[in-house]
């Protein structure tokens, strides 16, 4: 059997972004979401513009939805199933590594984690499958909201203090989002808890589509360096997951 066609993964990919978006997108908003080239992204707003399949506002205005795919049932990826997928991963993530993984989903602005394995240590711990994270005060928020189109309406509703490390200024969380998407992977030290840290990145599906997230948390000192940097090994590991959770949505 023939594989798969990329450019046509892309343009799924970017009618799923587009039918889960909360208003029009630009061609830099697209782009940025799916980890494209801007050139590559107007290429195929253009194609699927000129089939119908997406509508511009004005000339050279934001893409929507074409009328005729309105109803197009291409939202997120449903939770159970990034969940099925990533599972096998998270296991052994957190027994090479020794900390905490959770793996995440962006939904109404915040991180629902839909999988949280403990750290593999005798150490009390609580399960937060099912809870609510602050998408900007954690690792797992800003490896998401980084490829977000409606990142800019999570960052209007105001960045609320959770420690004195609390990034709550939205000029400078959009810097940091920039650095996400050049890196490729974001992280967090006490901003959401005192003494903890973490690394996530993130989970992407057909044509690039970023579904969702995978990272570890714990101990400041076990994350980062002296200097308070990531450790290399651990954003490694990291990576390694989510390129694997990611292989196995894609050849899904």
């Amino acid at each position: 059997m023939p594989g798969s066609v990329q450019s046509i993964e892309r343009a799924a990919a970017i009618l799923r972004l587009l039918a889960g978006a909360s208003g029009p997108l630009g061609v830099s908003e697209i782009a940025e979401a799916l980890g494209l080239a801007k050139a590559t992204a107007h290429g195929l707003l253009r194609t699927l513009h000129r089939v119908g399949f997406v509508d511009q506002d004005g000339t050279g205005g934001k893409y929507r939805l074409g009328h005729s795919l309105l109803d197009l049932g291409g939202g997120p990826l449903d939770l159970n199933e990034l969940r099925s997928h990533a599972i096998n991963w998270a296991d052994p993530l957190a027994a090479r590594t020794g900390e905490a993984v959770r793996i995440g989903a962006l939904q109404t602005g915040a991180v629902i984690v839909v999988h949280h394995v403990f750290r593999p240590d005798d150490t009390q711990q609580k399960l937060d499958v099912g809870s609510s994270l602050p998408a900007h005060a954690t690792a797992l928020g800003k490896a998401l909201l980084a490829y977000a189109p409606n990142a800019a309406v999570v960052l209007a509703k105001g960045l609320p203090p959770f420690s004195h490390r609390t990034i709550t200024d939205p000029r400078i969380l959009r810097a940091g989002l920039e650095e996400v998407r050049e890196r490729g992977w974001a992280a967090e030290v006490e901003e959401m808890t005192v003494g903890q840290a973490g690394i996530a990145v993130p989970i992407r599906g057909h044509g690039g589509l970023v579904v969702g997230a995978i990272g570890v948390s714990g101990p400041v000192d076990r994350i980062c360096d002296p200097g308070l940097r990531p450790r290399s090994a651990l954003v490694n590991r990291v990576r390694e997951a989510a390129r694997a959770v990611s292989r196995d949505l894609t050849n899904n």
